[in-house]
């Protein structure tokens, strides 16, 4: 009787006894959080940069205005990158939904946050929804894009083939229709390697969800159809993809592209040739792997695209194996072939885990023992994703789809699985020894071109590891990179345009420069801290993890981009998927 009284005079505490505060403290940038929000159960925690000593705070109830939390500021012994003292704030125990505020007493307070069942479902719909808004050869009208409404540019039904990719059938200047696809990035051209690993991810995402998806509504003009909306979009790319393969020998050009990148202008107004150029290695075992992917994801909706892609697969495949060393090298092209392009290069020099992916999807796909030769011997250290290092997004397919493949060795698919769980063990443990308390920042050469992307392909990681395991501490770290992206690390910004108080205004993006009358399309992940600033742009400060500045000018920092939208959309998606358990 004793223990319930207890708990009955906490829990009154807790919702009336606590004081009235100032509702005019100011907002203090030295407190780092999720500026979006959380789920009620999930472990919620802040940050105090320059905390010298340990102190009480509060949480504000911003819309009874009342404090409904308090508890303890703990100093953390690890300093930030800067030499910082960090304090933790940790109000895990507070379950209730409502939009609040920290505060720390005579200080000031947080941004405000979202505590709800369904927090990052919005968020995982604009990350999704993204995409729609990078689409090439199409108008953007109002009922989809509200104020983002635009019309359409680049039709690309009139690429001329560049010299480095001409043929016998396909000379010099021959006039190619390639429309559709996404924009790459802040730019306006299109390239299949990068497309790749886009592709990949968020097919992907689609495999491992796809009762979740079924739902989803993106507010796209496809939205009434019988596809889920996440295909519909991926669709956009593939078809564009389909039509950068040369029908004559199954070869795969690298890019489309103007041969330098256009002024900050509407995709209406760039209106510069455009040009099919080179067919690499890279390109075709990218599109090889994307193709075999989409195949058996559409089989049950659209067969006969489904055996248009296995097909176009098997062809890059087999183009590939006749011409294994075709990288694109962009400066000895240029000594080469006129006119000279410089435009992003995308060039990957070793291809090793490129033919894994590719291997791996075509395996899974057809079942062919052929592409399981290929893959016997194949190195499976673990190593994060990015769009040169794609051997992983073959490997999570062969465990996604193991209980089908009757040829796969249980002992080759253990060592995948291990090699898996020791880099999410080794995440875990070391994040600890970070002083934002989570597993992005663990090295400083997690932050560089696109590290944000490093943050999100961490959380798919431990999502994985999550899923083979139960093991609540993997969600829990994979929650926490989504809380640096949103705000809790060194730069206080949520680096998801849209989506919290304090987020980028001025993204490297074409479509946000040139119309800066608007706020930026809601859902786009900027690339994040990056100490290498080879933009030459005006940094505040030299620190790894500081290294970010909201400019147009910075595409070292500011640039949103495809291939890293991508990641932050499985996490976010996943999330709300695993939520809804």
């Amino acid at each position: 009787m004793k223990v319930i009284l207890f708990y009955l005079w906490l829990l009154g505490l807790s919702t009336c006894q606590f004081p009235r505060v100032e509702q005019n403290l100011p907002i203090i940038e030295s407190i780092r959080l999720n500026q979006w929000g959380f789920y009620p159960d999930q472990p919620k925690r802040a940050v105090v940069i320059d905390e010298q000593g340990s102190s009480d705070f509060m949480i504000w109830d911003h819309l009874n205005e009342r404090v409904v939390f308090r508890g303890e500021v703990v100093l953390v012994k690890e300093k930030t990158l800067s030499g910082k003292s960090v304090g933790l704030i940790d109000f895990s125990n507070f379950t209730s939904s409502g939009e609040f505020q920290v505060i720390l007493p005579g200080k000031g307070k947080s941004h405000k946050f979202k505590i709800e069942k369904k927090v990052n479902q919005d968020l995982a719909i604009a990350s999704l929804k993204a995409y729609y808004f990078q689409r090439a050869s199409t108008s953007i009208s109002e009922p989809y894009g509200g104020i983002w409404a635009r019309p359409a540019g680049h039709p690309d039904d009139q690429v001329e083939v560049h010299a480095s990719a001409a043929s016998q059938e396909r000379p010099e200047g021959t006039v190619v229709s390639a429309p559709y696809g996404w924009y790459d990035a802040g730019d306006y051209n299109k390239y299949i390697v990068n497309s790749g690993i886009t592709m990949g991810t968020l097919l992907s995402l689609f495999e491992d969800f796809p009762t979740y998806f079924q739902n989803q509504n993106l507010k796209i003009p496809e939205s009434s159809n019988l596809l889920p909306d996440i295909l519909d979009e991926i669709k956009w790319n593939l078809d564009w993809m389909l039509a950068m393969q040369d029908p004559l020998d199954g070869g795969v050009y690298h890019k489309l592209t103007t041969v330098k990148f256009e002024g900050m202008v509407m995709p209406e107004e760039a209106k510069a040739q455009r040009f099919l150029v080179f067919k690499s290695t890279a390109a075709a075992l990218d599109f090889a792997a994307v193709m075999a992917q989409a195949s058996r994801v559409y089989r049950d909706f659209t067969p006969e695209d489904a055996l248009v892609y296995l097909k176009a697969a098997e062809k890059a495949w087999a183009w590939a194996k006749r011409n294994p060393d075709q990288y694109y090298q962009q400066d000895e092209l240029n000594n080469t072939f006129k006119p000279e392009v410089f435009t992003g290069a995308y060039g990957d020099q070793n291809l090793t885990d490129e033919w894994i992916w590719a291997a791996s999807e075509l395996y899974i796909t057809t079942h062919n023992l052929r592409y399981w030769e290929a893959l016997k011997k194949s190195d499976q250290a673990f190593k994060l994703p990015a769009w040169p290092t794609v051997s992983w997004l073959g490997y999570y397919s062969l465990i996604r789809h193991a209980g089908q493949l009757n040829h796969l060795p249980e002992e080759w698919l253990s060592v995948l699985k291990i090699n898996l769980l020791d880099e999410a063990r080794e995440l875990v443990k070391m994040a600890n020894q970070v002083a934002y308390k989570m597993p992005m920042g663990i090295k400083e050469r997690d932050f560089g071109w696109g590290g944000n992307s490093v943050a999100a392909n961490q959380g798919i990681l431990l999502l994985y590891a999550y899923q083979l395991t139960g093991e609540e501490i993997f969600k829990t770290n994979a929650q926490d990179n989504l809380d640096y992206l949103l705000g809790r690390n060194a730069t206080g910004y949520s680096f998801v345009t849209g989506f919290g108080s304090r987020t980028p205004m001025n993204p490297h993006h074409r479509l946000a420069a040139a119309r800066p009358d608007l706020p930026p399309i809601p859902g786009f992940l900027v690339g994040g801290p990056n100490p290498g600033q080879q933009d030459d742009c005006d940094y505040p400060s030299d620190v790894a993890d500081e290294s970010y500045v909201d400019d147009y000018c910075s595409y070292a920092s500011n640039e949103i981009a495809i291939n890293w939208n991508a990641p932050f959309a499985y996490l976010t998606n996943a999330l709300e998927a695993l939520n809804e358990k």
